[in-house]
């Protein structure tokens, strides 16, 4: 089997992107919207704005999340295409795995 570094690389970003508790608040935030705006966000968090603003940037980052200006306002959206993508690579990755073990380590569990 071929190994994808590319894809293993995406793999670890996204990871690396939910692997912080108020980043997948963010995430089931604004995937219960169509849109929001940081002030929206901001309410909703018992965080910061600096706080919330750099897990939002992380997000954005990666790409899971957008964000559009709105005059003096930043308006954030899931980018649907980069949440698929997400969810191709973990299902792709959590699938590959056959239970091929052979050691103990499982007895009993």
């Amino acid at each position: 089997m071929e190994i994808d570094i590319e894809e293993r690389k995406k793999v670890a970003a996204f990871a690396n992107a939910l692997s912080n508790p108020v980043r997948v608040e963010i995430l089931y935030f604004l995937a219960n919207r169509k849109d929001c705006y940081f002030g929206d966000i901001k309410k909703d968090l018992p965080l910061c704005k600096a706080t919330v603003s750099q897990h939002l940037k992380e997000l954005k980052k990666v790409g899971l999340i957008q964000g559009e200006i709105e005059g003096p306002k930043t308006k954030y959206c899931i980018n649907i295409a980069k949440w698929n993508e997400a969810r191709q690579l973990f299902d792709d990755f959590f699938s590959g795995y056959t239970g091929g073990c052979s050691c103990n380590c499982r007895k009993g569990k």
